[in-house]
């Protein structure tokens, strides 16, 4: 991995960002490391809400730019996260019904950087990520989406399923991506909508799904099983887009 602004690197460093409200998506610390600094890190890690994942020293120097990480990297967003409420007041200021993408567990960022671009394009109010095993808003996603996260809201949430739930007492209705679901063309997609997309290799989770009113497949014709998860997206969302035109 070549050098990127996004890694803070030492004890101290992580420490200090830290505290000066930096939005870090997630700390690497070494395994089995459990003196003061790490403890302090690890205790300001929660407030801030960043995801910590304990690695060897053989990834933390694989991870590092410089080699002198002190068994701490902490990686940034490189862009500022926004709340659920911020989506849902950017369709409001629209006067349109919210469609908002939700992606369930999305660990390319090239794909994540796609998918932020075909939800601006399509026209969506916001794209909502998980905290947990998903990529977050790196560098790469930036660079991806072509400018797209300078005008569409990505809030990250810690329990999607939880999400789901409260958006739908907003009337806002769930369609997940499923190739065992309904054909997309035979399902209502108008109105307030949230188009949930899975994971590159295992699809929605079931927690996911089961909260989603509706499966929906994408006819394929193909000898293939599947498709790439931001091709998947951008089919679904333009024909949300096609049953909303009128």
């Amino acid at each position: 991995m070549g050098y990127s602004e996004s890694h803070i690197e030492g004890r101290n460093a992580v420490i200090e960002a830290i505290k000066s409200g930096k939005t870090i998506d997630k700390i690497f610390i070494l395994d089995g490391c459990q003196d003061g600094p790490i403890l302090t890190i690890k205790r300001e890690a929660k407030k801030s809400d960043a995801l910590i994942k304990y690695v060897s020293k053989e990834r933390l120097d694989e991870i590092s730019p410089t080699g002198r990480h002190q068994g701490v990297i902490a990686v940034t967003a490189a862009y500022e996260y926004a709340d659920v409420d911020d989506i849902l007041k950017n369709a409001e200021d629209k006067g349109e019904k919210p469609f908002i993408f939700l992606l369930d567990g999305i660990e390319d960022p090239h794909n994540l950087g796609a998918i932020i671009r075909t939800a601006h394009q399509a026209g969506a109010h916001g794209v909502i990520i998980p905290k947990n095993r998903a990529v977050g808003l790196t560098s790469t996603v930036a660079r991806t989406s072509a400018g797209a996260l300078n005008y569409i809201p990505v809030a990250k949430v810690t329990n999607l399923s939880q999400t789901i739930e409260e958006l739908k007492k907003k009337n806002i209705w769930f369609v997940c991506a499923d190739m065992d679901g309904q054909v997309m063309y035979d399902i209502d997609l108008k109105g307030a909508i949230g188009l949930v997309i899975g994971n590159e290799g295992e699809g929605v989770s079931r927690l996911v799904r089961e909260k989603c009113d509706f499966r929906a497949s994408i006819p394929m014709k193909g000898q293939i099983d599947s498709l790439n998860a931001s091709v998947a997206a951008g089919i679904l969302a333009y024909e949300i887009v096609r049953q909303n035109r009128s």
